[in-house]
């Protein structure tokens, strides 16, 4: 594992000078500064397959270990600009509209609620101007939007699997104070007891 690692790391040391592979490096280097740019590279390396001829078992590895990215933050930077491809496709070629780009975790955030169907085309218009007309903190914008387009609450585990789960912990619990010699034989007792209570909630 070792030895693969120092042969990664020098192959990385000889990426040519104005390759492909090397201005993605760069474009990572500059990822706080430009995303747009990052994210243009990433899609091409995921679609073309790039990752594999540079010797990593996959895409995400690559992030990881070249570009020092994380697999949350490649996938927001894939989605985002796809979702820009499809509503503003002119700030991918046009320089002048590049640069009112929004940071990419406002994207980040319709691009989410579009894919839960919260976003069509008219709630898209009704919030681009205050995307790229308006000077905007990016947190104010990002809390704004997320109450627009609010994700939906994690739903509760049905409730036999919730007390079958609470009914193994107290079980552990009672077996773990039971075969120690510092727990008084009664406090094992009532542990004991307590887990058959909620075993018997499962019925």
């Amino acid at each position: 594992m070792q030895a693969a690692k120092v042969a990664n790391d020098q192959a990385i040391d000889r990426i040519p000078e104005g390759s492909f592979r090397a201005a993605v490096q760069e474009s990572a280097r500059r990822f706080k500064a430009s995303w747009l740019d990052l994210a243009r590279h990433l899609v091409r390396v995921r679609g073309e397959g790039s990752w594999q001829e540079w010797g990593f078992a996959t895409f995400e590895a690559y992030c990881a270990k070249e570009l020092r990215i994380k697999k949350a933050t490649a996938q927001k930077l894939v989605t985002s600009y796809g979702f820009l491809a499809k509503h503003e496709p002119e700030a991918l070629d046009d320089e002048e509209t590049a640069r009112k780009v929004p940071p990419v975790e406002v994207i980040e955030v319709l691009s989410r609620a579009e894919e839960r169907g919260q976003l069509d085309e008219a709630a898209y218009r009704d919030v681009r101007e205050s995307l790229w007309e308006r000077p905007v903190e990016a947190a104010d914008l990002k809390r704004e939007l997320a109450k627009r387009f609010p994700e939906p609450e994690p739903e509760e585990p049905p409730v036999d699997l919730e007390l079958r789960r609470f009914a193994a912990q107290a079980r552990k619990l009672a077996r773990d104070l039971g075969g120690s010699s510092r727990i008084p034989r009664a406090i094992a007792e009532r542990a004991a007891a307590l887990a058959e209570d909620v075993e018997g909630l499962c019925g």
